[in-house]
């Protein structure tokens, strides 16, 4: 996102809170459970089968974006709706449903914003990705009533004009499957000339029928450090009425 008023961060405020984090994770490996062997590469088979079952399902993509100010008053905002349907020659594509509503006021959504919503906020860590990460093993935890191991993935390096997630995964230690994932799409771009910041973010699944794990929502509550000042944002990205192709029946939802 690119804006026209804006600080910068504050480092010493970074460190500090890269430490805490740190020291977390390495209380919680302490007692964790020992990893099973090849972890990643058992997620990353689990997320290639789930990308081919998504790929046979339609949904709706349903995405807000709010500027807010200094109080938390909502001074501007993005609405669209896409439809993501099989063409007459059953090839996958979207289909927006009606006009996106822009009524941005220091914001303005760029290629990487729409790139992101589409491929970063519902990442899947599928096999032809894991070269691309270095990931290390942090610990276990209960996640909605979900035993899960927790997976921080990194970028090994970023090549020009790519766009990749950096966070942390919690994967059901059943199937190997993510159901949560929590981290940002990086690089975040700085140069002489443009400035073009993305939030943090949580995607959480479900499960549903065939017992695959599907994104249903995506949300963040972040404050974006341009040098000409401080924007927050609250971004909502819901997805839903997912269909298998050919079929009139809704998914149902596990509870």
């Amino acid at each position: 996102m690119q804006a026209a008023v804006h600080t910068t961060r504050s480092v010493a405020r970074n460190g500090r809170i890269r430490f805490i984090l740190a020291s977390l994770f390495a209380i919680t490996s302490i007692f964790a459970d020992d990893p099973p062997a090849n972890l990643a590469r058992r997620v990353a088979q689990r997320e290639t089968e789930t990308a081919q079952a998504q790929g046979n399902y339609t949904y709706r993509q349903t995405v807000n974006i709010d500027e807010l100010d200094k109080t938390g008053f909502k001074v501007g905002g993005y609405e669209e709706v896409r439809d993501v349907v099989f063409s007459p020659t059953q090839e996958r594509t979207e289909r927006m449903i009606g006009k996106p509503f822009d009524a941005l006021s220091h914001l303005k959504l760029t290629e990487q914003d729409f790139r992101d919503i589409r491929e970063i906020q519902p990442f899947l860590l599928t096999s032809d990705q894991t070269f691309l990460y270095e990931t290390t093993f942090r610990g276990d935890e209960k996640m909605d009533g979900v035993d899960c191991y927790i997976l921080q993935i990194r970028p090994r390096q970023i090549l020009d004009g790519q766009r990749l997630f950096d966070g942390m995964l919690w994967i059901s230690k059943a199937d190997f499957s993510i159901v949560r994932s929590e981290g940002q799409a990086v690089p975040q771009i700085r140069t002489k000339k443009e400035e073009n910041l993305f939030p943090h973010f949580t995607t959480l699944r479900q499960k549903v029928e065939g017992g695959f794990w599907f994104p249903t929502v995506t949300y963040g509550d972040d404050t974006l450090y341009f040098r000409t000042g401080p924007q927050r944002i609250r971004m909502t990205i819901r997805y839903s009425d997912y269909k298998r192709f050919g079929s009139e029946s809704k998914i149902t939802f596990d509870k």
